[in-house]
């Protein structure tokens, strides 16, 4: 199968977007956030909805829009005070609904909507390759250089503000890199399956109940693994290939939960 070129972008395009949810997903998964990649992804739809209606580029439209949700998110979460699975779900719900209306009034309703409602691993071009290497690696780069405070913060965010660290800068600057990681990600694996593939391999991987960095590793393995593992079963059983890794990665974490277990 790796003598097509759709095949090896397709390969390439999945290992990266491995690496990026399953590192994100390390943070989020322990700051107890891990709604924000589904109500990230919903945002990006509703930047994909606007742009099909406009007729533009949707990639840098969801960028834009899953980094105005992610504010938000913070913004409601620090300034007011509300319960982070409150306004999670509220702006998943909103975001979803304002994307059908958008595509209903603008007649935008066509395959190009169901190709980020559900990922179309397969028709990842060069340029979307080289989008998602660069832009994600510097996000991962912003990532790592703080990984340490990041730590520190999911689990006691309290203390972390009383010992010097900039705890507001720093949250704001986590969820912008998960939305920026997830605007990229829907065009490969899908708005509704990105979520998945962020939080599921970081549970499998808590499992084995190791330090933060061996969590970490074991997440990236399980999560490139998946992705891996999907789309090859996906190519030679012709099956939709991210529900197809999703599906994968949920056997990874069935095996691991009973594995630690015993």
């Amino acid at each position: 199968m790796l003598e097509y070129d759709f095949m090896q972008r397709a390969f390439i395009a999945g290992i990266l977007i491995a690496v990026l949810a399953s590192i994100s997903g390390t943070f989020i998964v322990l700051k107890r956030y891990s709604m924000i990649g589904e109500t990230l992804a919903h945002a990006s739809l509703v930047g994909v909805a606007v742009a099909l209606v406009a007729q533009t580029n949707p990639l840098w439209v969801a960028v834009l829009f899953a980094l105005i949700a992610a504010w938000l998110i913070e913004l409601l979460r620090d300034r007011f005070e509300l319960y982070s699975d409150a306004v999670l779900s509220i702006l998943l719900s909103g975001s979803l609904a304002l994307a059908v209306v958008i595509v209903s009034l603008g007649g935008s309703f066509n395959s190009s909507l169901f190709t980020y409602l559900f990922g179309s691993i397969l028709a990842v071009s060069t340029e979307d390759v080289m989008t998602i290497l660069i832009v994600g690696s510097l996000s991962l780069i912003a990532l790592l250089a703080n990984a340490a405070k990041l730590y520190f913060i999911a689990f006691d965010e309290e203390v972390a503000r009383v010992s010097g660290i900039k705890v507001r800068l720093l949250n704001f600057l986590l969820v912008s890199v998960v939305a920026i990681i997830i605007s990229l990600s829907i065009r490969v694996v899908g708005s509704l399956l990105i979520g998945a593939l962020m939080v599921i391999p970081v549970t499998a991987a808590l499992q084995y109940k190791r330090g933060f960095s061996a969590t970490m590793l074991l997440s990236l393995l399980f999560s490139v693994v998946s992705v891996i593992g999907g789309m090859t079963i996906s190519y030679y059983f012709s099956t939709p290939s991210g529900a197809t890794i999703v599906l994968f990665v949920i056997v990874i974490f069935t095996v691991s939960l009973v594995f630690a277990k015993r």
